[in-house]
């Protein structure tokens, strides 16, 4: 049987030669290991055809962004934020948040993404690091008592952010991580961590994608 992240590195490389998916470990001590993209993928302009494609779906999930990366190790380091509870990972991307959700103690990880090329690399994400997470394609459709939603790197886009209200309504804690958002000022969510950090493999972002911060409602 193939695996999957070798169906995922064709994906990828259909649309940007020489492109694939890579094992990582992460360079912090959460222990996670990752499939992403390979650390020396092309990064030249793309044909016309190529970037329209890469437009309509993004591999969000073969980058472990830094906000992702920061929410995952601060989860790890402060476990009786998720131990014994039932967490969601709203947008959860290539799952590293749901995953240091689970070797952190939660009681049951919802990881949570519209993009079922994200479902796919989560799930193959999770059987590395040897964690079970339910997984679900649609937030409205996650039924029961939530006591924590984790989102990372989300608000890149401004219309995402009455999510933020709707996460607040929803779970009993809320933890969103982001480094997009300046002069963030959305009450009930208080600022609790500053880091900086950078994406796996690393994008070259200027200094001010690098500063992420975590913030609790």
């Amino acid at each position: 049987m193939r695996e999957v992240h070798q169906h995922l590195s064709e994906i990828v490389s259909a649309i940007v030669p020489e492109a694939r998916i890579e094992k990582y470990r992460l360079p912090n001590d959460t222990g996670i290991d990752l499939f992403l993209m390979n650390e020396d993928y092309p990064t030249g302009r793309l044909p016309y055809e190529a970037a329209m494609k890469l437009m309509e779906q993004p591999f969000y999930w073969a980058f472990c962004w830094a906000s992702g990366a920061v929410l995952a190790q601060y989860i790890m380091a402060n476990p009786e934020l998720v131990q014994g509870k039932r967490v969601v990972d709203f947008g959860c991307g290539s799952g590293v948040v749901a995953i240091a959700a689970s070797k952190a103690g939660a009681s049951e990880v919802v990881a949570c993404d519209i993009d079922p090329l994200a479902i796919l690399a989560t799930r193959e994400n999770a059987r590395i690091n040897d964690v079970d997470l339910v997984i679900s394609e649609d937030f409205d459709q996650i039924e029961g008592h939530i006591d924590i939603i984790i989102v990372a790197d989300v608000l890149y886009d401004r219309d995402n952010l009455p999510w933020l209200d709707r996460f607040s309504a929803r779970a009993d804690d809320v933890l969103v991580a982001d480094s997009r958002v300046k002069n963030f000022d959305y009450p009930p969510y208080k600022q609790v961590a500053q880091v900086d950090a950078c994406t796996l493999p690393d994008l070259d972002e200027s200094l001010e994608f690098r500063d992420v911060r975590i913030y609790r409602a």
